[in-house]
């Protein structure tokens, strides 16, 4: 397996009542799919994976899993603080249906760059589907060394690594790494045109869920040399991008997918986007419809 293209963190849905809801969930999933979508990721740090219950966790891969019907990929979030843990989670994941375990770097702990390397060759050997690496070090605490990247991308289980710093230094180092089955795969939106122009594969992205046409096309502009098209594409989502950096993910995100009709709010101790930005969401809201009616 390959992985590349655009690919979407997807948000989890809930009701007004704080339950998931399963009927936007698959609407979600439809639109992806009938989008471009390459493939999605559920129960990621944007589908608020902290706050999901096993239950939920399961629940969430399995109709997804039904749903795409093998036509694309699904990605679960499975990295957590401890490597034991991580395993499990992983292990619930294949048995839910997952495909690929995108696993984050241990949050907190703050493990030396030996010690990344020993959690994931141990996830890597025990999980029995395969391993994405996911370096974030703004959320976790830690930072996955390109080095350490090096050394890891050899082992047969692991298929890539989702890169959300966006610095070009980073990723002058780590386009020697990619290969036919190790995929770089940018998590930085505001940077993933100069990322796979450069030599990545594709995004996995948070914007995707409101412009997932706009996201499909860039990535087979890029795939097709387009890059001058891809890049003036980008630029139209520029102000997409600002706005969902106003507060942390997935809180904008959210607001403008309740805005289009997929669920309500967030879970504690997230709360709604501050009122002060909801006239921006409303703007934001009606580019995103204008780009993809243009797709």
């Amino acid at each position: 397996m390959q992985l590349q293209g655009s690919i979407t963190a997807l948000t989890t849905p809930f009701t007004e009542s704080g339950m998931l809801d399963l009927g936007a969930w698959r609407a979600q999933i439809d639109m992806q799919i009938r989008s471009g979508t390459a493939a999605v990721v559920v129960a990621g740090s944007t589908g608020e994976a902290a706050t999901l219950s096993d239950e939920e966790y399961s629940q969430l891969i399995e109709l997804a899993a039904i749903r795409v019907a093998g036509r694309i990929p699904v990605l679960a979030g499975t990295g957590l603080s401890s490597t034991a843990k991580t395993i499990r989670q992983t292990k619930l994941a294949k048995d839910s249906g997952a495909d690929v375990a995108l696993v984050v770097t241990p949050p907190y702990v703050r493990p030396t760059q030996a010690g990344l390397h020993a959690h994931y060759l141990a996830v890597a050997d025990a999980a029995g589907i395969p391993v994405v690496l996911y370096n974030v070090p703004g959320r976790t605490g830690c930072d996955l060394q390109p080095q350490t990247v090096g050394r890891l991308c050899s082992h047969s289980n692991i298929i890539g690594l989702k890169e959300a710093v966006g610095d070009e230094a980073r990723w002058e180092e780590l386009y020697p790494l990619a290969s036919p089955v190790f995929s770089l795969l940018s998590g930085d939106d505001p940077t993933f045109v100069r990322a796979i122009a450069g030599g990545a594969q594709g995004v996995i992205s948070v914007a995707s869920n409101v412009v997932p046409a706009a996201f499909a096309r860039i990535c087979r502009m890029l795939q097709d040399r387009n890059v001058a098209g891809a890049q003036v594409l980008d630029a139209g989502l520029r102000n997409l991008y600002d706005f969902l950096g106003v507060e942390p993910n997935p809180v904008p995100v959210k607001a403008l997918m309740r805005l289009m009709g997929f669920g309500h709010g967030l879970r504690l101790p997230l709360l709604p986007l501050s009122e002060s930005h909801s006239g921006e969401a409303q703007k934001m809201l009606e580019l995103c419809k204008t780009i993809e009616q243009s797709i």
